[in-house]
């Protein structure tokens, strides 16, 4: 076999396990309960912030401290902890995911994405 074969087949096995290897680690959508039954491993947990609950962020005191409650999508309330300012228009945002593992009855948010509210509703746009 000529070295470029053997080359070519090296480098197309390392691409192979190199997408097997990420796709094995590769987190979920899931509710809080699966993510308290499975402490090790980090989830994508969708829902809704809990605005009848206090959100707490203080950058006088900890700017890289922020709590608020969320509602998963089976209806399930958890504290949540993230270790970072306050994302801009929390308050305002419809959905929101976090990325995280729990750890005891609260869970440890490492990244949150926002789904805003829509601009346009019905063909009209909204005033700011």
């Amino acid at each position: 076999m000529k070295k470029t074969y053997i080359i070519l087949i090296t480098l197309i096995a390392a691409a192979i396990g190199a997408i097997i290897s990420t796709y094995g680690d590769a987190s979920t959508y899931e509710s809080f309960g699966v993510a308290a039954e499975n402490p090790d491993k980090e989830f994508h947990v969708v829902g809704m912030l809990n605005k009848q609950k206090e959100k707490y962020y203080n950058p006088k005191k900890d700017p890289n401290y922020f709590s608020f409650y969320m509602i998963d999508e089976k209806g399930e309330e958890r504290k949540v902890i993230y270790h970072s300012p306050e994302p801009q228009d929390f308050e305002r945002s419809e959905k929101i995911v976090i990325i995280g593992k729990m750890e005891g009855n609260a869970f440890m948010a490492s990244k949150i994405l926002l789904k805003c509210p829509s601009k346009y509703t019905d063909g009209q746009v909204k005033e700011s």
